[in-house]
């Protein structure tokens, strides 16, 4: 097998799908923008060969690397980047090349807009927030009369991330709004109190799931917004209408031969029409890994390795590798200097010794929303989780916590 992959040096953890393609047999050739010498040792010896362009938005050099490696080493089989970024790059790649192991340009809409999105998840059963496309301030007071009112979210239509969005509270915020984003796309939605619940998935040529996994975390959104500290954990099982909705989703997508990363809202207290507290609703797909050191918390938490089910799907159409171990909770919390903490690192290390599996500080631009310090550590319960955020978070714990346990 032939694989191209699209910019294997970033994120870092990447080099892992590299690995694990390479260790099953695949030959793998990547392209970036990054020089040859800069690699990690590892991403080095997993790719048969490296093809460096000067920028990866100019599409002609990364077709010519394509068409490099295509004439070397014959026919390309898989072009994929795992990146949200990338994925029209990818589609189009894979419709000039003949690759059809991975979704082709026309198809991208439904999995992109966010306006898209919301026909699919009615069809699919799957409630979600009223939305409304954003034209013009009259049209968007119709909308908050047939929702009730304020406050409303607002994000790009096409974007991932938390940058921005807004939470419009009044009139005032709502004319700020439009002076900040004229021109831009953007939709808005009624705004839902809950907590981010996801469902992630590795999946065969069918759309049938060979791995499945979830995670509940702060809103990001409020983190980089509120300038609040991060909290996520990945659970040992997942709930079983979130389950249901996450497989209805692959379907509805028309997913197929991919690691997903879908987000829904559980409920904190019931919304009229829509879903009762502690209940599921739809906010957006993407059509990549979970990002940070998520796809590393699923490993721990599940005692297996999601870079190498994904080689086993992308090989085989299969899963090969199982698990060596229980499933557990794997905590991840980010800590913000501008916070005074009661425990010191020190403090927090020695009170958790091997549990902790990994402790560092974070780059300045992850910072807004991953905090300045992380701390991930690999738990038995529920309990032994909201402790361990009361104790690296102290008097933040009283915002975050209460709402994200059962």
């Amino acid at each position: 097998m032939n694989f191209v992959f699209i910019s294997p040096n970033f994120p870092d953890n990447f080099r892992n799908f590299c690995d694990r393609l390479h260790r099953s047999g695949a030959n793998v050739f990547g392209i970036g923008d990054a020089p040859y010498d800069s690699l990690n040792d590892s991403l080095k010896g997993s790719l048969t060969e490296y093809y460096k362009v000067d920028s990866m938005d100019d599409y002609n050099q990364v077709y010519r690397a394509v068409a490099f490696f295509a004439f070397k080493h014959g026919r390309i089989d898989w072009i994929e980047s795992n990146n949200e970024h990338w994925l029209e790059l990818d589609a189009k790649l894979r419709k000039d090349f003949n690759v059809t192991t991975g979704v082709q340009p026309e198809e991208l809409a439904l999995w992109k807009s966010k306006a898209a999105m919301k026909p699919v998840y009615k069809a699919s059963g799957i409630p979600s927030a009223r939305q409304h496309r954003v034209s013009t301030i009259e049209a968007a007071k119709e909308f908050l009369d047939e929702i009730g009112g304020y406050p409303v979210f607002a994000k790009p239509n096409v974007g991932v991330g938390a940058s921005e969005t807004f939470k419009i509270e009044n009139e005032d915020e709502l004319i700020a709004f439009f002076d900040a984003v004229k021109g831009k796309d953007y939709v808005m939605e009624e705004f839902i109190v809950g907590d981010i619940n996801t469902y992630d998935a590795i999946c065969d040529s069918n759309g049938d799931p060979v791995f499945e996994s979830s995670f509940r975390c702060v809103n990001v959104a409020d983190s980089v917004n509120d300038d609040t500290e991060a909290l996520i954990f990945v659970m040992p099982d997942i709930p079983d209408q979130l389950r249901d909705y996450g497989r209805k989703a692959l379907k509805g997508f028309k997913v197929k031969s991919r690691f997903v990363h879908f987000e829904f809202f559980r409920l904190i207290e019931p919304r009229k029409g829509l879903a009762d507290a502690g209940e599921f609703v739809g906010l957006e797909v993407n059509m990549r890994p979970a990002g940070g050191f998520i796809p590393d918390m699923m490993n721990y938490s599940h005692s297996t390795d999601v870079y190498q089910i994904w080689a086993d799907m992308v090989c085989h159409d299969r899963r090969l590798k199982e698990q060596d171990g229980p499933d557990r909770w794997c905590v991840f919390v980010g800590a913000k200097d501008r916070f005074s903490h009661t425990h010191t690192r020190e403090e927090i290390l020695a009170r958790y010794g091997s549990k902790i599996t990994m402790c560092q500080r974070m780059p300045d631009v992850f910072a807004a929303a991953m905090g300045n310090q992380m701390y991930m550590a690999l738990l038995e319960t529920e309990d032994d989780v909201r402790e361990f955020a009361d104790y690296t978070l102290d008097e933040q714990a009283g915002i975050v916590l209460p709402s994200l346990f059962a």
